[in-house]
């Protein structure tokens, strides 16, 4: 390949060595055979964002490309590993005044980026790793786009998570770029694509290697300006194409994109809504009007509570990214896994997808095959989805072996058990695992809830062992939730939230103590929900208004999923630790459902019904998972009892069973079981689906009102009974006007 020699544009680098703010070290210009090659590498920090004083500075290089006679064009990269621009720098949109200040942000950046496509000399992006939101806005606006092939390199508009749109010309370029169609798909789910699928859309131009990107962005821009390359025009085909062309059409699959919508959002999040809306305004009137509206619309977005919510949430997962608690000295190459059930095999499988060696075992081949199974068709959904190759499936599956004995079980550095919630079950595989380990490998038991000191009870490395909370499916479910005892090290705890991490997990770490964290607080959820059942409330009913409060299941539903059994359990041990307050009724109803093995999903009946796809129950209805049994009706007729005087208000009744969640999440932080608000909160969202829009329990306390909060759960109190008795730290604090954040 032809050799770029490489120039130094001395105005601009003058320009540079008398301003050295971190902005002007961020954004770099030099030029290269006639082409400006503008490059983002944000030396403080991780990724590169794009804010109000950077985009600017886009203009600035800009104005001097089309003044200079001997620039041909331009190229847009970026220096930093993995990362093009992933986005607007949130922190700004955050710590705006008001909605003005925010719309005057995104007009800002909708300005210079109409000023990169309308420039008369071509502007070439050269796209690898993350280039999201803003920096898809700002790719969008070049002449030709070019992807690296590396994994990391993605393109999505992920705004609508933030409780946002695009702000920056996105809302009205994508749509005519892409289709319809395409465009909404992209923006309503936030979720990004692959270079390869965003070549087959039409999002980018040309994918090539990593190390010739920058060296064919060049080349790119050089023929574009001798006018010998033209943009690859994708035409709409079929019945989406005819219905893309015309403005009946348009409206048509708008209107079907807002009915989904407000199905899946129950109204609950604007954001959708207000994209479509302004996605229209631009089609019906023009390109520079829909631009008007984007940005009065992005401003208004971001004051919201629900933005406010997702962002914050934003941030504790941006913050629980950091391993708190140092650098292993060693991290895990060999992950052992005991168990190859539902559980150690999803271990196994987000561990070898991450470079790890797996070792399962289990006591029969037909338990390991099972587990392996299980893993092959995690891998190759994949294949099929197109985001892994076949050989790259083949390649990650020789990382996983399989035994029925300890053989090389030395070179584990971390061993997870993953056997049944039985504490003899327990202690009997570690004193069996034990002896084959090294000094410095680290046990960790997958449990949900028994007490990690009782299962390290009879070990004589009590430092080397702490819990490992996955939450089922393990590879589709974010968090992972970590307990150390008093004794835990902190290099073993160190150990296990890098891993953790390496997994794609958001990882808390919490103390010991019953229930931990996440189960501590679905207890008293799911009792109240069951007390309200027999209170005569109906199943589908309660699960529909826990959805309207944001719940992604209704509690009902939930206790099907986890397992009849398992929540008796649970709610029969947290109620002996924690009395009333945790388990406010007699468990006689759970009691009776285990009896008649009506276990829930797993036995194919519990508060629903469940039957395969192929059964006559599912010929009958749709929703077959939704079909109330109605012998578990009966049941809860013969164990009613007469509720208390209430009004029959929805908001009251969301929150009788909401509140006890959010309180018991109180005392977990006032008991130090939790070291952080924003520890509970990503905890609460991302382990059992509490409102997302909320920012989790702490943070919706805030924005109700520590007050409000604290006097509702009162009043509560006075109808329903000590359960619902504020946590003496809200009541403190609602006295002192004091906020979690």
């Amino acid at each position: 390949m032809e050799k770029v020699m490489e120039t130094t544009n001395r105005k601009n680098q003058n320009t540079l060595d008398q301003n050295k703010s971190p902005d002007a070290r961020a954004l770099t210009m030099s030029v290269k055979d006639g082409i400006a090659v503008i490059a983002f590498d944000d030396p403080d920090k991780k990724v590169n964002t794009l804010n109000s004083k950077l985009i600017p500075l886009i203009g600035e290089f800009l104005k001097e490309i089309e003044s200079s006679p001997s620039i041909q064009g331009a190229v847009i990269l970026s220096r930093k590993k993995g990362c093009f621009i992933a986005g607007a720098d949130i922190e700004e949109l955050r710590s705006a005044k008001n909605a003005k200040e925010v719309e005057s942000l995104s007009r800002k950046g909708q300005e210079v980026f109409t000023r990169i496509e309308n420039s008369k000399k071509p502007v070439v992006a050269a796209i690898s790793g993350a280039c999201l939101g803003g920096g898809l806005e700002l790719a969008l606006a070049c002449h030709y786009r070019i992807a690296s092939d590396i994994p990391s390199t993605v393109l999505g508009a992920p705004e609508v998570m933030l409780g946002l749109l695009p702000g920056a010309r996105g809302t009205q370029r994508l749509p005519r770029l892409l289709g319809l169609e395409k465009a909404l798909s992209m923006m309503l789910t936030g979720s990004p694509v692959k270079a390869s699928k965003a070549l087959r859309m039409g999002l980018v131009d040309y994918v090539s290697y990593a190390e010739d990107l920058e060296a064919l962005a060049i080349q790119a821009a050089q023929r574009l300006a001798k006018k010998n390359l033209v943009r690859r025009q994708k035409k709409k085909k079929g019945l989406s194409g005819l219905l893309e062309s015309s403005s009946f059409g348009q409206k048509f699959i708008l209107k079907k994109a807002k009915e989904s919508v407000e199905a899946k959002t129950r109204g609950l999040y604007p954001a959708p809504l207000v994209l479509l809306k302004v996605i229209e305004y631009g089609l019906v009137n023009s390109f520079e009007q829909g631009l008007q509206k984007e940005a009065e619309e992005f401003g208004k977005l971001s004051q919201t509570p629900e933005a406010r919510g997702l962002i914050s949430l934003y941030f504790a997962q941006t913050e629980l990214k950091k391993n708190r608690f140092g650098k292993p000295a060693q991290p895990v190459k060999t992950i052992g896994v005991l168990g190859a059930g539902l559980m150690g095999a999803g271990i196994a499988s987000v561990s070898i997808q991450k470079g790890m060696t797996a070792r399962i075992k289990d006591i029969s081949l037909n338990a390991l095959g099972k587990g392996k199974k299980q893993i092959w068709k995690e891998l190759d959904s994949k294949v099929q989805r197109k985001s892994l190759t076949a050989f790259q499936r083949d390649q990650t599956l020789s990382h996983l072996c399989l035994q029925t004995d300890l053989h090389r079980f030395e070179t584990c550095d971390l061993i997870v058990e993953a056997v049944f919630e039985e504490m003899e079950l327990k202690h009997r595989v570690l004193k069996e695992v034990e002896p084959a380990l090294r000094d410095d490998a680290v046990f960790a038991s997958n449990t949900s809830a028994l007490p990690i000191s009782e299962i390290a009870k009879y070990s004589n490395r009590k430092d080397r062992i702490l819990g490992m909370h996955y939450f089922s499916p393990v590879p589709k479910m974010p968090l992972l939730e970590i307990i150390v005892t008093d004794e835990t090290s902190k290099e073993a705890t160190a150990l296990a939230v890098d891993t953790g991490l390496r997994q794609g997990k958001t990882v808390i770490v919490v103390k010991d103590g019953p229930g931990f964290y996440t189960t501590r607080i679905l207890g008293p959820y799911m009792d109240e929900a069951a007390l309200l059942i027999r209170e005569g409330y109906g199943i589908r009913e309660l699960d529909d208004a826990m959805q309207l409060f944001g719940y992604p299941v209704g509690p009902i539903k939930l206790i099907d999923e986890v397992g009849i059994d398992v929540a008796f359990h649970v709610g029969d041990s947290l109620g002996k630790a924690f009395g009333k307050r945790m388990s406010a009724q007699e468990p006689t109803l759970l009691q009776e459902f285990i009896k008649n093995k009506w276990l829930g999903r797993k036995s194919g009946k519990g508060f629903y019904l469940y039957q395969d796809k192929k059964g006559a129950l599912a010929a009958l209805t749709k929703k077959s998972s939704r079909t109330v049994n109605l012998e578990a009706l009966e049941l809860v007729e013969k164990f009613k009892v007469k509720p208390q005087k209430m009004a029959a208000d929805l908001s009251d009744t969301q929150k009788r069973v909401a509140y006890r969640m959010v309180n018991e999440a109180i005392f977990c932080l006032q008991e130090g079981i939790l070291s952080t608000p924003t520890d509970g909160d990503a905890g609460a969202v991302f382990g059992l689906g509490f409102p997302p829009f909320t920012g989790g329990p702490f943070r919706y306390v805030d924005t109700k009102g520590v007050k409000k909060v604290a006097d509702e759960m009162k009043r509560f109190a006075e109808i329903f009974g000590e359960r619902f008795a504020p946590c003496p730290l809200l009541v403190d604090m609602a006295n002192g006007g004091k906020t979690f954040y």
